[in-house]
């Protein structure tokens, strides 16, 4: 459909009545070519070369009518190409432009400065399933939704006194369009502004983006079922790490000690006669019943520490620092400040398998000396930072990049809602920061 555009100049009438009036030269010029040829004859009475005259009179007549009109056309052909003095007529380039923006991908609006549109273009009805012809002169607030109406004037009006020649439209990414139909849309819009004569024009130029906000509202959802997943698997793991190590600690660890005492038992009532050889195999049974008792408590613990269930985080903290040293001979420096404030099962779960995986994480790619840990309350929430002396930057290039570990640990703090920054250099070390919100993590006092 057509643009209805009430700014397009009328046609070149000035060209036209140019080409017109130099059509009429050469009827005077025959006019006069004749009167002078007759007066000839009047003078010289040489009737018999009246033919030779006349043909001589035509010849000239044609001449001039042909140059007459060929200089008249080219004229007229270039004055429409640029317009008259007065812009009395559109030209080419005009023209082309008006066919750009009739051909556009893009919806192209243009409003004048009391926002009544005045450029309608196809896409432009695609988009709103409006045609130009009702469009134009019409307020732009028609395709506004009316919560917005407002401040989308007020947004043009700041944007005309700026003198800017485009931008983007709203601090917000995505806004809103209204159908004909009613219905509201998700839109992106560039606006720009230009001035004719003593009027100001603002065209704005946008694209319906329905689909895509369709397709990044599913991409969300589907990350948000994700993480769901990912923490009822944290919460399942969890769980079941506790029934394990319960189960190693009560029944494995309880039959291993009652083993051990029948053992005891069973060297006492050993008489003198029994061999020394006898009695050297019950000791080192003992000795392999007491092993195989430390290494059930220490996988226990390690699945899930009894005294996070029983004492709570910050003595669970303080014993993961105390075997992390006896370990690995890593020194653990411990600052921790959290007041009476008392955790959650699930908050402190999260806040200890964190400072494990940390420490783990040291433990297998650092090459550190020194490891410091703090844990304070401040501003609302918690601050967890753990950093060593290691090597660093090289380090942080293979763990970061490719370590679950790291992984989990930003998954458990996003779950708490809350934020995990890593700083490293190479040669000074890696540090861990990860910031909760106390609400997330502290026991809810019931209300009663």
């Amino acid at each position: 459909m057509a643009i209805r555009d009430k700014t397009l100049p009328p046609p070149d009438t000035g060209a036209r009545r140019r080409l017109a009036s130099a059509a009429a030269q050469p009827a005077f010029a025959a006019v006069a070519v004749f009167g002078l040829t007759f007066a000839a004859m009047l003078a010289t009475q040489r009737w018999l070369d009246s033919t030779r005259l006349f043909c001589l009179a035509a010849a000239v007549f044609l001449a001039a009518s042909t140059y007459v009109l060929v200089r008249a056309y080219r004229d007229a052909h270039l004055a429409g190409a640029r317009g008259d003095a007065n812009n009395n007529g559109p030209g080419v380039s005009e023209a082309r432009m008006l066919a750009i923006i009739r051909s556009s991908m893009e919806a192209i609006v243009t409003i004048d400065e009391h926002q009544r549109i005045i450029i309608f273009n196809p896409m432009a009805e695609q988009v709103f399933g409006c045609p130009a012809m009702d469009a134009v002169g019409a307020p732009l607030d028609r395709f506004i939704p009316e919560r917005f109406r407002t401040a989308h004037a007020r947004h043009v009006e700041q944007f005309g006194v700026t003198r800017v020649s485009d931008r983007q439209m709203g601090k917000q990414r995505v806004l809103w369009g209204l159908r004909a139909n009613g219905e509201e849309f998700p839109l992106e819009a560039s606006i720009s502004q230009i001035s004719d004569g003593s009027a100001r024009l603002y065209t704005v130029m946008l694209r319906d983006i329905t689909e895509r906000v369709k397709a990044e509202r599913a991409q969300q959802e589907a990350r948000d079922e994700l993480r769901e997943l990912s923490a009822n698997l944290q919460k399942v793991r969890e769980e079941e790490k506790a029934r394990i190590a319960r189960e190693l600690h009560d029944d494995l660890g309880q039959q291993l000690t009652a083993l051990k005492m029948d053992v005891s038992a069973f060297e006492q009532a050993l008489d003198a006669s029994a061999s020394a050889l006898g009695r050297e195999q019950l000791q080192s049974m003992r000795r392999l019943i007491d092993a195989t008792v430390a290494s059930v408590r220490r996988i226990a613990a390690d699945l899930r520490p009894v005294m996070l269930d029983d004492l709570g985080l910050i003595p669970a903290i303080e014993w993961l620092a105390n075997d992390f040293t006896n370990r690995y001979g890593i020194d653990v420096a411990r600052d921790i400040e959290t007041g009476d404030a008392h955790f959650s099962p699930a908050g402190g779960t999260a806040l200890f398998r964190i400072v494990q995986e940390a420490l783990t994480n040291v433990a297998r790619h650092a090459d550190a000396t020194i490891v410091t840990l703090n844990l304070r309350a401040a501003n609302e929430s918690f601050v967890l930072r753990v950093a060593d002396n290691g090597k660093g930057a090289h380090r942080a290039a293979g763990a970061a990049g490719k370590s679950f570990g790291l992984l989990g640990v930003r998954e458990r703090a996003h779950m708490l809602g809350g934020a995990v920054d890593i700083h490293t250099a190479h040669g000074e070390g890696f540090v861990l920061t990860v910031t909760v919100p106390s609400q997330a993590v502290q026991l809810q006092e019931v209300q009663t």
